[in-house]
């Protein structure tokens, strides 16, 4: 045999040997020494001699003291591929010492403890996918109790404003009063002497007032008119005199001006949020503290419309707005509750990030830390999917199913050309990856659904047939959507509106959500059906009547139903003497003029409600028109 023959037969050899190799009971620093020996054959050219001696002949360990045997690569990334499966064989080294061999039984493994902490990042491989058959993934193994989910300490009445008072309390309104009163005072500081402006009328808000003023924002969204000056316009076309029997044009103005809700004395300036961050903590807290969620959850993108200079300012072209602040969004499928919510800002957003889920990732878990081990479903889009995100949910108690983009990090291959209706599946042992080929690519990833097709409520209109899509495709599409109902359905009545501070907008954005999360603890404590646009205009009604102000004159014919009527305090007085009747002044009773409960007729009365600006009889029509909703 020539010089380079034993070169040629290193590979065979091994090859022939590994079995072998395997069979005998040698040391793991054996074995490395002698992987050492064939990874740095290159230095040199081996005999047949020395070859078989390293792998027959030797079983002491100082035999051979040669400098390749103190080599530094005994690496993996070192070793022959044929030789790999041997180091990763649980027959070799001292891993034995964990087995105990049972004659009976056959071996036992001792079980591991498991770690303590959060739980570690496990990588999913590619390699690891094979095509599935009847596969049904094992889930997240946790039954879900659903007995405890819904309203928590719901209020003795379900009212409408005492279920929005779950959410902006009294106490967060109170810090709104008075960083309200502060910045105002603050601003009258700064304005120049002699300079006489809207401002010289600021007296302190009250808690009452701000309730009010919220009140007023709410129905603005219900009737909607294109400047704010509208609302109290003298214009026979677009009078609306009950905003100008609540509020004047100037003080309504100054409240909006002078809206404040932390003082930056006291505000983290790194915080971008900073201007907002306490009502923000505040509500989301609220949100989270109100209801529990049902099994389904869904994780997803909002966005609010802004376009003014803002550093953490978002463009995302699928979205109706395109511009503005973004949202990630954590709701409840049953009901559409908004759970909880995180705003974008950048490298600064509050999430906890987790090593190897990277931004997406960390985004659905912060959402989801007091949910997990509970076992939920989550849905997402294609954005936060992939399969190191599903198999650590899953490795603590969620379950997860979404689209997912095949370039994904543990992936695995699929046909690159489908006909259209055909489906393939692929498993891991405890995820289901699908392509299915629609009108273009679908890709889905799931950890809760099994490899099969299901009807939908569609028809095939070349057979008349129901459409046949994969279940999980089925169920994404029903339970998906909730994030997005929630922004359309707030979207028809918003009261956020243009501003040059983006923190109003933000707090008005914010106020729309509180209100359609106490629509929905309304429906569940009440079971009332009612419309959305409904409950709004009812809670308005209640917000008002529970925080009365001083009800205004405003030279006009009084509102006949007005809610400030039936609270706060009443006296009669006398009709003011006219110029032409002078004390013999009187004016048409408004009870008798305009009851339902007996016949109506025109009589004069010398009397009125100074407060209400109504001419009424002393009795019994005095006390009908503050009593009763229906005189």
């Amino acid at each position: 045999m020539g010089l380079r023959a034993p070169l040629t037969c290193i590979h065979h050899l091994s090859l022939n040997t590994s079995i072998r190799v395997s069979e005998n009971s040698i040391s793991e620093l054996e074995y490395r020494r002698r992987i050492n020996m064939f990874t740095n054959s290159r230095r040199r050219e081996l005999t047949d001699e020395e070859i078989r001696e390293i792998f027959f002949n030797s079983d002491d360990e100082g035999d051979y003291n040669t400098e390749s045997s103190g080599s530094d690569s005994d690496s993996e990334e070192r070793l022959p591929p044929n030789l790999v499966s041997l180091e990763r064989n649980p027959e070799l080294g001292e891993g034995d010492d964990d087995v105990e061999e049972n004659p009976e039984e056959g071996p036992s493994v001792v079980p591991c403890s498991r770690p303590e902490g959060p739980v570690p990042v496990e990588e999913v491989r590619s390699s690891d996918w094979r095509t599935a058959v009847d596969f049904t993934p094992p889930g997240p193994g946790i039954e879900f109790d659903s007995s405890i989910s819904g309203v928590q300490n719901p209020p003795e009445t379900p009212t409408a404003v005492n279920c929005f008072k779950m959410f902006l309390s009294v106490e967060t309104v109170g810090e709104i009063v008075e960083e309200t009163n502060r910045y105002a005072s603050e601003q009258q500081g700064k304005t120049a002497i002699g300079v006489i402006g809207k401002l010289s009328k600021w007296v302190p808000a009250c808690l009452n007032e701000v309730y009010t003023f919220l009140a007023i924002a709410l129905l603005m969204g219900l009737v909607r008119k294109s400047t704010l000056r509208e609302y109290w316009s003298t214009d026979p076309v677009l009078l609306t005199p009950f905003f100008a029997s609540v509020f004047s044009q100037d003080r309504f103005l100054n409240l909006l001006r002078c809206l404040h809700f932390v003082n930056p004395a006291h505000a983290d300036t790194r915080d971008p949020l900073n201007k907002i961050r306490n009502v923000f903590n505040a509500l989301t807290s609220a949100f989270k503290r109100s209801f529990i969620p049902y099994k389904d959850l869904c994780v997803d993108e909002s966005l609010m419309l802004w376009k003014g200079r803002l550093g953490f300012r978002q463009y995302i072209p699928s979205k109706r707005h395109r511009f503005g602040i973004k949202f990630f969004v954590l709701c409840d499928v049953v009901t559409g509750y908004v759970q909880d919510m995180v705003i974008y800002t950048g490298a600064t957003t509050s999430i906890e990030s987790i090593e190897g889920l990277g931004v997406s990732g960390s985004v659905v878990m912060t959402l989801l830390a007091p949910h997990l081990g509970k076992g939920h479903v989550l849905y997402v889009d294609n954005w936060y999917s992939s399969p190191t995100l599903f198999q650590h949910l899953l490795h603590q108690g969620t379950g997860a199913c979404g689209t997912v983009r095949l370039n994904r990090r543990g992936m695995p291959t699929f046909p690159k050309k489908m006909k259209r209706g055909e489906v393939t599946f692929r498993e891991n042992g405890t995820q289901l990856a699908v392509k299915w080929q629609d009108k273009r690519d679908v890709n889905f990833l799931t950890t809760v659904h099994p490899s099969s097709m299901a009807q939908s409520a569609r028809l095939d209109h070349f057979t008349g047939e129901p459409k046949v899509k994969p279940a999980c495709v089925l169920d994404y599409n029903k339970k998906m959507g909730a994030v997005d109902r929630a922004d359309m359905i707030t979207s028809f009545v918003d009261c956020a509106r243009k501003s040059t501070k983006w923190y109003k907008k933000l707090f008005f954005h914010l106020l729309d959500t509180a209100v359609l999360n106490a629509y929905t603890v309304h429906r569940k404590l009440s079971e009332e059906r009612m419309p959305y646009k409904d409950f709004r205009l009812k809670l308005v009604k209640e917000l008002i009547q529970e925080h009365p102000l001083p009800q205004r004159s405003t030279g006009g014919r009084p509102c006949i139903n007005t809610p400030l009527r039936l609270t706060g305090r009443h006296f009669p007085s006398f009709v003011p003497p006219t110029e032409a009747q002078g004390q013999s002044t009187r004016r048409h009773c408004r009870v008798c003029l305009y009851t339902t409960r007996r016949k109506r007729e025109r009589k004069l009365t010398r009397y009125m409600c100074s407060s209400c600006d109504t001419a009424l009889c002393p009795a019994p029509c005095f006390e009908e028109f503050h009593t009763l909703k229906n005189y």
